[in-house]
């Protein structure tokens, strides 16, 4: 096996590169799947990313809970980034970093843009592992003032952990999801106290265990069925109106740091400048049980596909999906015919979108979808071309704010010649 990449000069200054993979992320999902991929293939797997240092949202992300699932361990994210590194670097693959891909010269050939130069990439496949993003706050429409002390988590704790700057002394959390109490933990560590956190549904977002530890530990107010509708304060931030979305009633609340969490993105720009097929619900590539999105040879992984899932989650899609990568290397073909999953509600999203008789179960051997509606002990049920060919009580809640999980043995009865599969629950 090749370990560095081959080298080309090109015209104008660009510099062509002739990896095997290239993939393009390197958080756990990517960085998983080059460590899988790496000593398996005949030539180099080069990972870019665009940031300076390689490990991707845990690397900020300084509290326990990282690498359950894949490591069977409880590690810090910054701990849990730099093993994933290691084992992706000791694999044999090659990380670059300060690296922006910034567009598509041909099906599998990146446009990248360095500090040392510009870059051509030509691979024989391509795994995006870009992730997801808190939206921000232009994209939630909260009206106001544009004051200093608006933070999204991830730049938070950029801030906190990895800058190590400061904040304010009091703060409101939009969000009472997993990642609001990770935000809750970050602000602790800064010395600011959490005032509020409020979620627009009837109860908070997250498992009942960081519920009930956080509310111990932080001892914060919970506003449910309430939203920011104003922000208060330039050019520093002084107060939030909070509004009650069954009575309409306002009130305002002083603070000066308010940190807008969940709401997440995929970073799909790359995919769309491609013209891969975007699912309508989760906003990434609508893609297969083996991650096949409908551009040959291009591959999509991690929160990318389900925004958004634990890091753990989404290191395991990487993994996963090295399979389908060397098959295609191989010279392996897509199996013919496939039916569409499609999510009724109050799912919002499923993914994969694609099953096809002869594919891999999905990863884990589980449907993950997203729920805007709070149900304890749902009943799914999936139905095709008029008819219910699958049902099942499942006891564990579907919930806001955290991916629901169906185990994908509910697949079997499908008619893999059959129309579009809606998956929904019977009340």
């Amino acid at each position: 096996m090749s370990t560095d990449t081959d080298t080309t000069p090109a015209s104008a200054g660009v510099t062509t590169l002739t990896p095997a993979v290239v993939i393009v992320g390197a958080g756990p999902s990517g960085l998983s799947a080059a460590r899988e991929l790496a000593p398996r293939v005949g030539g180099e797997v080069l990972v870019l990313d665009r940031e300076s240092t390689a490990g991707g949202i845990p690397r900020h992300s300084d509290h326990p809970g990282y690498g359950i699932r894949d490591m069977r361990r409880f590690m810090s994210g910054p701990a849990y980034a730099r093993r994933l590194v290691e084992q992706a670097r000791a694999a044999g693959a090659t990380i670059r970093t300060n690296a922006t891909v910034t567009g598509w010269a041909g099906e599998r050939t990146l446009e990248v843009t360095t500090p040392q130069g510009r870059l051509r990439v030509e691979a024989g496949a391509v795994v995006l592992a870009t992730g997801a993003r808190e939206r921000p706050r232009p994209g939630r429409l909260i009206p106001g003032d544009r004051g200093r002390g608006v933070y999204t988590t991830g730049h938070l704790q950029n801030i906190v952990h990895l800058q190590h700057g400061k904040v304010g002394r009091r703060a409101v959390i939009a969000g009472a999801e997993l990642v609001s109490w990770s935000a809750a933990l970050t602000l602790r560590e800064a010395g600011c106290a959490t005032v509020l956190m409020t979620t627009e549904y009837p109860r908070p977002d997250s498992y009942a265990l960081f519920n009930i530890g956080g509310r111990a530990f932080f001892r914060p107010r919970i506003a449910t069925r309430t939203r920011v509708s104003r922000i208060i304060g330039k050019p520093d931030l002084r107060a939030v109106e909070i509004e009650n979305l069954d009575t309409g009633a306002r009130r305002i609340v002083e603070c000066d740091t308010l940190v807008l969490t969940g709401d997440w993105i995929p970073d799909h720009e790359l995919a769309r400048a491609a013209g891969i097929t975007l699912d309508p619900g989760t906003k990434g590539p609508l893609v297969d049980s083996a991650f096949r999105t409908d551009r040959p040879g291009v591959f999509a992984v991690g929160n990318l596909l389900h925004p958004v899932d634990t890091a753990d989650i989404a290191a395991i899609d990487g993994a996963r999906a090295a399979r389908s990568v060397l098959a295609w290397l191989n010279g392996g073909s897509t199996p013919d015919g496939q039916v569409r999953l499609v999510a009724e509600a109050p799912f919002r999203w499923v993914t994969p979108e694609v099953i096809r008789r002869g594919d891999p179960a999905p990863a884990r051997r589980r449907l993950l979808l997203w729920s805007d509606r709070f149900i304890p002990f749902p009943r799914v049920v999936l139905r095709q071309d008029g008819k219910v060919v699958a049902r099942k009580r499942l006891w564990w809640p579907a919930s806001p704010g955290r991916v629901f999980r169906v185990p994908s043995i509910m697949l079997t009865s499908v008619n893999p010649q059959g129309g579009p599969v809606s998956i929904g629950v019977e009340d």
